[in-house]
């Protein structure tokens, strides 16, 4: 489903920043794989890469078999498929919550509006806030925010879900409910995990190698100080 082959993106401002460095990655459908790494590892910018919110420099990046840095493939009909939770929510401070989740489903997929706030009200019983269908985002807390986020990448129905530190804006009582939805939604979250770190991949396993038996001394360094 991803197909990440050799790719290399630097930064030139203010000054000259190699922010990946020939990282090589894939993803199967239905895995979930999960990214950890310093500050400033590569990690944003690997996801943001994804989609081509950021244009890698070099390599190729194939999303269900389509190469996104050829110059013939529209962009826009890929995005559509890959779903992104950012940081920041990006809600549409002056929509409903419902408003936020329908809209992108009329525009885009072109469902009407009664079948859009069928799923709509659907996926915010899941993610357990349906009582805040007419509620503006600047009413809700952080957590019940994200969640919203969330439940409007999901009514997409997206081939793939991307999630940028969805819970590093958020107060700390409020990460556990959101990570629930998370779990919930990927089923007890990782199949792998692969850690970064100065714009490379140093290794990646399951879960059980990556926490019990780390190989690299970069990785044990890094685990011995957020264990």
């Amino acid at each position: 489903m991803i197909d990440v082959r050799n790719i290399h993106k630097t930064f030139y401002v203010p000054h000259k920043v190699r922010a990946l460095v020939d990282v090589s990655a894939a993803v199967r459908a239905g895995e979930v794989v999960v990214v950890i790494g310093p500050s400033g590892s590569g990690k944003s910018t690997l996801l943001r890469c994804l989609n081509r919110l950021e244009t890698a420099n070099q390599g190729h990046i194939y999303i269900d078999g389509i190469d996104i840095l050829d110059k013939k493939t529209d962009i826009n009909k890929v995005r559509a498929e890959v779903g992104m939770v950012f940081q920041s929510f990006n809600l549409f401070p002056h929509k409903t919550v419902l408003d936020n989740i329908t809209l992108a489903q009329r525009v885009v997929r072109r469902r009407s509006r009664e079948e859009a706030h069928a799923k709509a009200m659907a996926l915010l019983e899941k993610v357990g806030i349906k009582d805040k269908i007419n509620v503006y985002p600047d009413q809700l807390s952080g957590g019940q925010q994200q969640r919203v986020a969330i439940a409007r990448a999901l009514a997409m129905e997206p081939k793939i879900m991307l999630f940028d530190e969805p819970t590093s804006a958020l107060d700390p009582e409020m990460i556990g409910e959101v990570l629930d939805v998370m779990k919930k939604l990927a089923r007890e979250v990782a199949d792998r995990v692969i850690f970064m770190d100065e714009g490379q991949i140093v290794e990646e396993g399951t879960p059980e190698h990556f926490f019990i038996n780390p190989i690299n001394e970069r990785t044990k360094l890094f685990l011995s100080q957020i264990l």
